[in-house]
């Protein structure tokens, strides 16, 4: 097993290939997201996932939007493309096959993990207070991320945690 501090001392070329090698079958890991932890969690459950995605995105901080694609790809969350921007918002739309099977496996998923991954990703990159929340459309089978920053209230990265 290969743990946090271990994985940012390896090359990047050395990632790739480790990852090849430990790569499972997501039935294992939609047990657990869709179904272990919302039972162990309860009513808390999209709040703390939210609060989980938030801590996930300061272990592994990219530094651009393309990364954020890229990390969504990598960790089977999706495809994630932009709808619309306005100078203190961001419309996202998640989709593709690991999107539809939660619709299909769950009567009301929320991806509240992705949102908080990306509100805090988007928070470090901009340094600007930034939170955001999920639109679900369960008609279409898609997920609409919208992400929104206050340009008035800037963060200091170094000052956060």
């Amino acid at each position: 097993m290969v743990y946090e501090s271990e994985v940012f001392e390896m090359t990047e070329n050395e990632q790739n290939g480790h990852e090849e090698h430990i790569l499972v079958p997501s039935f294992g890991l939609d047990l657990l997201r869709n179904y272990l932890i919302p039972e162990i969690l309860g009513d808390e459950a999209p709040h703390i996932m939210y609060w989980a995605g938030k801590d996930l995105a300061r272990k592994f901080p990219l530094d651009s939007f393309e990364a954020i694609i890229d990390f969504f790809e990598k960790a089977s969350w999706g495809k994630l493309s932009t709808l619309k921007e306005k100078k203190d918002e961001l419309h996202l739309l998640l989709e593709g096959e690991m999107v539809n099977s939660r619709f299909l496996s769950q009567e009301n998923p929320t991806f509240k993990l992705e949102a908080g991954f990306i509100a805090e990703q988007l928070q470090s990159q901009k340094e600007l207070y930034t939170e955001s929340y999920d639109e679900i459309d369960k008609r279409k089978k898609q997920v609409t991320i919208i992400v929104k920053w206050d340009r008035k209230e800037t963060i200091d990265n170094e000052e956060r945690y």
